[in-house]
């Protein structure tokens, strides 16, 4: 997502601010979060609310970005890339599985999906910050892996989004529709494991399928 025009993101209450719009936005959705409710949640004016956003969208954006970066860099570090291939896209899709059913992920979907028609660009920022930057992120590291001869791929761009479906399957949709509202780690696992050896076996180097 490009950066936001409007916003200023200097000031000690700015983290005040954007810590009571995620919790209003997560309990209220978009359209019925009131300015008045995010002020207080945040503790402070609603002079103040608007002197660092002037628009709620805005503020909802600034929200699915902050919180997508701070997700994603907490993946990254708990991801070791020197590691083989195999055990990289364990973790990998690990992640990607867990962000996806994480509470937040959960409701910023619902938010986007319920309001696509009215506010198309509360969906178009959130893809941007998450699935869209997921991807790219992905597709660099294919290429670095392909450089290291552990990857076969002609299309880096499919692979990284065939991936990222790999590791969401059977659990995303039940997840989203509240089919399902708990998994175990061995439910994970195995959804993790089904992925990395389906991927492997199309895109991997010989020495590495199977």
């Amino acid at each position: 997502m490009g950066a936001q025009t409007g916003i200023k993101r200097t000031g000690r209450k700015f983290e005040q601010v954007l810590e009571g719009a995620r919790e209003v936005f997560m309990a209220d959705g978009f359209e019925r979060a009131s300015v008045d409710d995010i002020a207080r949640a945040a503790g402070v004016s609603k002079a103040t609310l608007y002197s660092y956003f002037p628009d709620k969208a805005l503020l909802f954006k600034e929200i699915a970005r902050s919180e997508c970066d701070r997700m994603a860099e907490t993946a990254r570090q708990q991801i070791d890339l020197d590691a083989p291939i195999r055990d990289v896209l364990t973790a990998v899709a690990t992640q990607i599985a867990r962000l996806l059913l994480s509470d937040f992920s959960q409701r910023i979907f619902r938010i986007c999906v319920a309001e696509r028609d009215r506010f198309p660009e509360l969906a178009r920022a959130y893809y941007e910050s998450g699935p869209e930057m997921g991807r790219k992120q992905l597709e660099q590291g294919f290429e670095e892996a392909m450089a290291r001869g552990e990857l076969r791929i002609s299309d880096v761009s499919l692979a990284a989004e065939q991936f990222a479906d790999l590791a969401r399957s059977r659990l995303w949709l039940r997840a989203v529709l509240g089919v399902q509202t708990e998994f175990s780690e061995a439910e994970i696992r195995e959804v993790v494991t089904g992925a990395v050896d389906t991927f492997l076996a199309r895109y991997g180097a010989p020495s590495d399928r199977g």
